[in-house]
């Protein structure tokens, strides 16, 4: 195998799911949509593998007005009963009415804070945690800041946002760089290593 070709022990085959950590996780998300969907998604994935909801990302973001935060907030029932027959998602009532609960939270922390980025990256002081870790066994499941990032959700209302679902979507977004030293994106991902 090519040193080039190294990537975290958690990536399988499929080149779905290669392309997701090659080009994907890890990578700063400064877009309020977009975190929006991240946050949202890594509930959806609470009981399952990231790599089932990553399998049904585009069938998330059909039956989910690509994650538009406007558009959520005026589902009602009749949508709710729609997305519950979708075969494309994964039909927890409880996590469907998450998202529409998320997408209310999501208003007041933008009233506040002027953007949900503003908010999300704040958690981080608006730049990447650089980790160093060699080993998958390494990294962590929760920290202290994806603790106060859960809680703080909590308290604006969010749902489906405990610390190991803050921590593996500051994960995705780039606010932690948890690729494994000798992944090939870790030096990419690495501001230290880049100055």
């Amino acid at each position: 195998m090519n040193d080039k070709e190294i990537r975290c022990g958690w990536v399988n085959q499929d080149p779905l799911y290669i392309d997701y950590h090659d080009h994907e996780w890890g990578v700063p998300v400064y877009d309020d949509r977009q975190l929006f969907e991240y946050l949202n998604l890594e509930g959806a994935q609470a009981g399952l593998s990231w790599y089932t909801i990553l399998k049904k990302r585009e069938n998330y973001r059909q039956a989910f007005d690509h994650f538009e935060p406007a558009k959520i907030i005026r589902y009602d029932e009749n949508k709710i009963a729609e997305l519950l027959q979708n075969e494309g998602i994964v039909r927890n009532k409880l996590k469907i009415n998450a998202v529409i609960t998320n997408a209310m939270a999501f208003f007041c922390v933008v009233e506040e804070f002027g953007s949900f980025q503003t908010y999300i990256w704040s958690f981080v002081d608006g730049k990447p945690i650089q980790n160093h870790f060699s080993e998958m066994s390494e990294v962590p499941a929760t920290t202290e800041i994806s603790d106060r990032l859960s809680k703080d959700l909590k308290k604006r209302g969010f749902k489906f946002v405990g610390s190991t679902i803050c921590y593996a979507f500051m994960q995705a977004v780039g606010m932690v760089n948890d690729h494994i030293t000798t992944c090939m994106c870790y030096k990419r991902l690495n501001a230290d290593d880049n100055k």
